[in-house]
């Protein structure tokens, strides 16, 4: 019995381990981009990095995904920090046009921890130098309106994400990078999401995408003319 007791905490231990090692969540996309080919002629491919919001939205509105070149490469419950380790296979390496990044809002709900608006804000421009480095046009996207964080009640988010929204647009707009405001389309007067757009306050419903769908294409427009 006590043999049995000791397997199962070693195979515990060693699922837990494993999952820490990837941190990043690499194998979420590794397969699926193995087989992407290369763009085609005239393609102007785009990728969309992000966290939930971007993760569940080609669950809500897949052909938003299938009719476009667009590869949708969210991971639920990711921080900036973790997408920038994986920004290289699930970005670069596919070598779109464009790349849309929307990150930061688990950042302020702390999920790995508490983070200054500073490190969040250069872990994205980390992300936006690697992409123009490699010849890869930047959307900057805005953090989505939130009142309040579901799993993190005691966070006040609208100080903190107004804040880190004005960082990026300042740094847009100084860099000539193009810069996507789902927030000002979509808050509410509590500058939350209001609850057509929203079921829990914090990720859109179908609703809620149909509003950004249309500023995000105008956004790639602007991206791929952009000098």
């Amino acid at each position: 019995m006590m043999k049995r007791a000791l397997t199962v905490l070693v195979l515990l231990f060693t699922i837990g381990a494993a999952k820490a090692q990837d941190w990043p969540n690499l194998k979420r996309y590794q397969d699926v981009n193995s087989k992407v080919p290369p763009p085609s002629s005239g393609e102007k491919r785009v990728v969309y990095i992000g966290d939930s919001i971007t993760d569940f939205w080609i669950n809500n509105d897949s052909t938003f995904f299938a009719s476009n070149s667009y590869l949708n490469r969210g991971i639920s419950g990711q921080t900036t920090g973790q997408m920038l380790l994986r920004f290289r296979q699930d970005v670069i390496d596919l070598k779109p046009s464009v790349v849309v990044i929307l990150a930061g809002i688990n950042d302020i709900a702390q999920n790995n921890g508490p983070e200054r608006l500073e490190d969040i804000f250069g872990n994205i421009i980390s992300m936006v130098e690697l992409a123009r480095a490699n010849h890869i046009k930047v959307v900057i996207s805005s953090i989505l309106p939130a009142f309040t964080i579901p799993w993190r009640q005691a966070i006040d988010p609208v100080p903190q994400i107004a804040a880190l929204n004005e960082m990026l647009k300042t740094y847009a707009d100084k860099n000539k990078i193009t810069y996507l405001d789902y927030f000002t389309a979509m808050a509410d007067a509590r500058k939350g999401l209001p609850a057509n757009l929203s079921k829990d306050g914090l990720h859109p419903n179908l609703n809620g995408y149909k509003v950004m769908e249309p500023l995000a294409e105008k956004a790639i427009h602007e991206a791929l003319n952009n000098k």
